[in-house]
């Protein structure tokens, strides 16, 4: 069976991968290793024999894929989150980082421990794979072999339960101790409704609708009227007359405030008559339409329609004329059916063009982000270091994942694509260095390490749970958005699933996206500086 897999990479890959996800889906209460289970089954088949590993290409393949799509989806949200509150998070993220990389350089040295030895514990107790791959990178590139380059996969590998498991036992405390005030705190936020407002206050008419939403600052979506017994459209222009009925898209608190003013709520349902105008889920797949605000797209004057909701992966939100519409969105449109059939195929509609990839963009952008990856940074004394297969497609599908298109370019991939090929990736990279290093990863254990490894592993991982927990409670944050930016900081996404279910609100998600790229970012920098320093 050995030379079998020896002499088949492919067979070795598939069986890895499939052993792995099976071990990943056990649960130990609301634990489980998930994907990551994929490095311990490689760990575990290449432990057999020195001979037992997949090709260096298939592992560095894997990175690129995993980080560049992770990059891209994140890119909107990371800059969009430099501002408001985000400023706060993000600096808590660094101060903590740049403690647990200071703590594992004086740890690890007391431990006696190489610096390839606390790059790993660096990433293992973080559990972030692209600083182990950063790591790795970089050790390659000062011609380390084999056995240099699989020492830092060891300490990953002890330190990453550990890196998992405390963080969500530190969060269990914490939401014991102050859940419920932090719950309170800030108030999830509510879903969008459909409410039919009939205007009977006199001194509302004559005002167009632009107006009054400027006047009293609403947050909402107009969508249909109905006028002596026909409906039309609501547009920024119309000028509201008394018995007017209107269709107002919004949260029921911002949907309160514009009853108010207008008049009164009604019972009646303006969608259900669907005779002189209609409403239809469209899919944006046109390669045309995906990176341009709806101001750009002008629904309302090209095909006389509106877009009252838009509905992108599990979250729907209010559009408003500075939404830029991304591939795979599904948009409400409502208008006249012939109107929403031309505003369809304008739009692209088509589920299959959502698996597609445009080949060329998608490669120019991988292709900018390995140059970049192999300049040389100038280091304060003399040293460089390199953002390397790992940094360099980050910081590039942050950049184009913002700017979402360059002229004909666009730099988008469907939402579906991304996750797919985001999950390829990763399992390829775990499946690489897990049997290219499982060898080496037994033998440390046997020689002893193991135990120190662990004991560092689990000091950095707690100090940086429960100092992220305290710093961001003395800085009133929500406790469970702080339980996203935990999850953020640790690059986890079961810390983020314990939290959501802990918390049964969908305010950790706003944490976690926040940190999220930084985070990612700031490790990869930190395990190079760690290898630099030792």
């Amino acid at each position: 069976m050995l030379e079998l897999l020896h002499e088949n990479a492919l067979l070795l890959l598939f069986l890895v991968a499939g052993i792995g996800y099976l071990v990943g889906q056990v649960r130990i209460g609301s634990f489980s290793l998930g994907v990551a289970a994929v490095l311990f089954v490689g760990l575990g088949f290449g432990a057999l024999s020195p001979e037992l590993k997949l090709p260096e290409f298939v592992y560095l393949f894997g990175l690129v894929l995993f980080v560049y799509t992770i990059a891209l989806a994140s890119g909107p949200g990371f800059f969009a989150a430099l501002g408001k509150r985000g400023w706060r998070y993000n600096a808590l993220v660094l101060g903590v980082l740049g403690f647990a990389a200071l703590l594992v350089f004086m740890a690890g040295g007391l431990a006696g421990l190489s610096a390839p030895l606390r790059a790993g514990l660096f990433a293992g107790s973080l559990t972030n794979t692209p600083a182990l791959a950063a790591a790795l990178e970089a050790l390659k590139g000062r011609g380390a072999d084999e056995a240099a380059q699989a020492l830092p996969v060891a300490a990953y590998a002890v330190a990453y339960p550990v890196g998992v498991i405390g963080m969500l036992l530190a969060f269990y405390l914490a939401w014991s101790l102050w859940g419920r005030k932090g719950a309170a705190e800030e108030p999830e936020s509510p879903s969008l409704v459909n409410r039919t407002l009939e205007v009977t206050q006199p001194k509302v008419v004559g005002w167009t609708v632009e107006q009054l939403t400027r006047a009293h600052q609403w947050n909402v979506v107009f969508g249909r009227m109905q006028r002596a017994g026909a409906q039309q459209l609501v547009t920024a222009q119309t000028e509201l007359a008394l018995g007017d009925r209107v269709a107002v898209v919004g949260v029921p608190q911002e949907v309160e405030r514009v009853a108010a003013v207008l008049g009164r709520a009604v019972p009646e349902q303006l969608e259900e008559s669907r005779h002189d105008l209609d409403f239809r889920r469209v899919f944006v797949s046109s390669k045309d339409v995906a990176g341009r605000t709806l101001a750009e797209l002008n629904l309302p004057e090209r095909f006389g329609v509106v877009v009252t909701r838009v509905r992108r992966g599990e979250v729907e939100f209010l559009p408003t004329r500075q939404t830029v519409l991304e591939l795979g969105d599904r948009v409400r449109v409502v208008g006249p059916k012939e109107s929403i059939r031309r505003a369809s195929r304008f739009l692209g509609d088509s589920y299959r063009a959502l698996a597609e990839v445009d080949v060329v963009s998608f490669s120019l952008g991988i292709a900018l982000g390995l140059l970049l990856g192999s300049l040389p940074i100038p280091l304060p004394g003399g040293g460089t270091f390199k953002l390397g297969f790992a940094g360099g497609p980050l910081v590039t599908g942050l950049v184009l994942g913002a700017l979402g298109r360059t002229g004909p370019v666009l730099w988008q991939i469907p939402f579906s694509a991304n996750l797919t090929l985001r999950q390829l990736g990763l399992i390829l990279f775990l499946a690489g260095i897990g049997t290219r290093s499982g060898y080496a990863f037994g033998q440390t254990l046997l020689g002893g390490e193991g135990l120190r490894l662990f004991l560092v592993g689990t000091l950095i991982t707690l100090s940086a749970a429960l100092l992220t927990l305290w710093i961001g409670h003395r800085l009133k944050v929500p406790l469970p958005v702080l339980g996203g930016v935990l999850a953020g900081l640790q690059t986890q996404p079961a810390v983020l699933a314990f939290a959501l279910e802990k918390t049964g609100s969908e305010q950790p998600n706003l944490g976690y996206a926040t940190v999220y790229p930084l985070a990612m970012l700031l490790k990869i920098l930190l395990v190079q500086l760690l290898l630099l320093g030792g």
